[in-house]
């Protein structure tokens, strides 16, 4: 038997608790609507919370966690410097990262980004129609050429980030704004893909759709195990010739 993609999904879990609007929606946060589909579709999948002690993502945690899915808005500047780096230095080691819609401006994507990572942004209750521009991707399986979402927080361009390897999603607002709403990145052996839907106050983690693209980006994300990379001063493959003079003899 192959053994499950293990996730984590984390989440402020602040929004939930203060708003009713919120609560009604996701009455046991966000998180556990997107866990619930990753363990019907056969993922491993488990839950971290901001409040719980080191934000839920000890070294126990992250080290048997093969992607870690990421929400935050309200509180970025809570996620304490030291878990930032210990889910840092995990991405660099292959651990997969999805980062979604105002994850943008979280520590971590903005530590791995090297850049401001802002936008422009309004609440109008638009529609959002995201055009998968990259139809041969895994994380575009099964879904059609575009998603569409009755109403939905605007993210528009600029986007301050560097640019992506791939671009998956573009996404239109009925405001009239364009948005690159499905990106990804490499960094060390690390596979991150940020996700732009996703406000609070929408049913968006209900939308089947939207939840097949975190699936099959968790499955793209998952560590490929091809051993360590070895840095540093080595020994040479082959022999060197002796040269005399910076010339071959």
């Amino acid at each position: 038997m192959t053994t499950p993609i293990r996730v984590v999904v984390w989440n402020e879990f602040r929004h939930e608790k203060k708003d009713e609007q919120v609560r009604a929606i996701y009455p046991e946060g966000m998180h556990t609507v997107i866990a619930s589909y990753l363990a019907e579709a056969g993922f491993d999948a488990a839950t971290a919370v901001l409040d719980e002690p080191e934000h839920g993502l000890t070294d126990e945690v992250l080290d048997r966690c093969d992607v870690l899915v990421w929400w935050g808005h309200i509180a970025h500047d809570e996620v304490k410097d030291e878990v930032v780096e210990r889910v840092h230095r995990r991405v660099l080691e292959g651990m997969g990262l999805i980062v979604l819609h105002s994850g943008h401006f979280s520590k971590i994507f903005k530590t791995l980004m090297g850049t401001t990572c802002n936008l422009k942004w309004r609440e109008a209750d638009e529609k959002e129609r995201l055009w998968v521009v990259a139809p041969g991707h895994p994380i575009v399986e099964g879904i059609g050429p575009y998603i569409e979402l009755e109403q939905e927080e605007m993210y528009g361009e600029f986007f301050d980030i560097p640019e992506p390897d791939e671009t998956i999603f573009i996404s239109w607002f009925e405001g009239g704004e364009v948005f690159r709403s499905g990106c990804t990145f490499t960094r060390g052996k690390g596979k991150i893909f940020y996700f732009r839907p996703g406000h609070e106050t929408y049913p968006t983690y209900h939308h089947p759709d939207v939840l097949k693209v975190i699936a099959n980006a968790v499955r793209w994300a998952a560590p490929v195990n091809r051993g360590e990379i070895v840095f540093g001063n080595v020994k040479p493959l082959e022999p060197i010739k002796a040269k005399q003079g910076g010339v071959t003899p």
